[in-house]
């Protein structure tokens, strides 16, 4: 079941000659780009201001990055501090109960993954803050601010979206993978001109020890999605040979990271955001099954009692947590 990445997106990062076929569309597509954001720039198209600051946290490339670990670990360090924070988002694969007009959903105890997305579900849960979701980013945060008291929102993604006025922009970058090819859409993975990273008020490279620019991800322990009981990342704790199972957009640093804790995986793999069924796991009892925390909301009642996910944290700069927050002193 294990797949490799292939097609368009490997194409992109492993610099296919023939996208040069595409650089006609992608000067159009570079142009449609630029007039937009020179309208917003100008007032012609207009931005929402909200009345606290507000931090986005995105990318410039297509798939994921790791941006939410970075916004979960940034919630931390600011309720560490007793700073009220929210969260917006998309809310990708959003299919709340009463449709397109259920929007913006500000999540609760009872919201589950087909109502705001896998992302902000997981968010939601790992810190407990105010989170809401909507394809308007200003209409979340309208709705969010509604709900609870805050000094700030964060956006979990959203780089692109310059209808919400931001105070800050932090771009995460893969520090392995690049910008790929350095092209933009459809030759390349690129949302936006690799220069669009010079305007930005941080750039995080995900994957990399640099202390003034990369972040990395530390297993912290595996969770039983059924019990939230919690043991070592180690073979001993669950067993040497396991499934490992992720939807994700980058699945590999998944099964790369279980490996080095001494896991001997069958890896199966599943497109980001999969919408699991009970079938999925049929044939996956016979021995414990791992996952990765965004999968893990979707999956509680359907992998059964030997499932768990790993739940890693992101060590951020120690400028980044200061400098967001000076932005309260303002």
């Amino acid at each position: 079941m294990h797949r490799e990445p292939g097609g368009l997106v490997a194409a992109w990062y492993r610099g296919a000659r023939w996208l040069w076929l595409l650089r006609p569309l992608e000067g159009l597509y570079r142009s449609i780009v630029w007039l937009r954001r020179r309208l917003y720039a100008s007032g012609l198209l207009t931005s929402y201001r909200a009345p606290v600051p507000v931090v986005v946290v995105g990318n410039i490339t297509v798939g994921g990055t790791g941006k939410s670990p970075i916004v979960i670990a940034l919630v931390e360090a600011l309720q560490a501090r007793d700073i009220r924070v929210g969260v917006v988002s998309r809310g990708y694969g959003a299919r709340p109960a009463g449709g397109a007009g259920s929007f913006p959903h500000v999540l609760n105890e009872r919201t589950t993954a087909a109502d705001c997305g896998d992302e902000a579900l997981q968010l939601y849960r790992r810190t407990g803050c105010p989170c809401a979701v909507a394809p308007s980013r200003p209409a979340a945060v309208r709705a969010l601010l509604q709900a609870s008291p805050l000094d700030i929102v964060l956006s979990d993604d959203g780089l692109q979206h310059y209808a919400l006025a931001r105070d800050m922009e932090i771009a995460v970058v893969d520090a392995e993978r690049g910008i790929g090819n350095g092209f933009c859409l459809p030759a390349g993975p690129l949302r936006e001109p690799a220069s669009r990273l010079r305007s930005v008020d941080q750039v995080l490279y995900r994957g990399s020890d640099d202390p003034h620019h990369g972040v990395f991800y530390r297993p912290q322990c595996l969770v039983n999605l059924r019990t939230a009981e919690r043991r070592p990342v180690q073979p001993l704790a669950v067993a040497a040979q396991v499934h490992a199972v992720a939807g994700i957009g980058q699945p590999g640093q998944f099964f790369a990271a279980l490996r080095r804790a001494g896991f001997r995986i069958e890896p199966h793999v599943f497109p980001d955001h999969h919408d699991y069924g009970a079938a999925d796991f049929a044939q996956l009892q016979d021995r414990p099954i791992l996952m990765t925390e965004k999968d893990a909301v979707k999956c509680v009642d359907l992998a059964g009692p030997n499932a768990w996910y790993l739940r890693i944290e992101a060590r951020l700069p120690a400028a980044l947590p200061r400098a967001v927050m000076a932005l309260l002193q303002n």
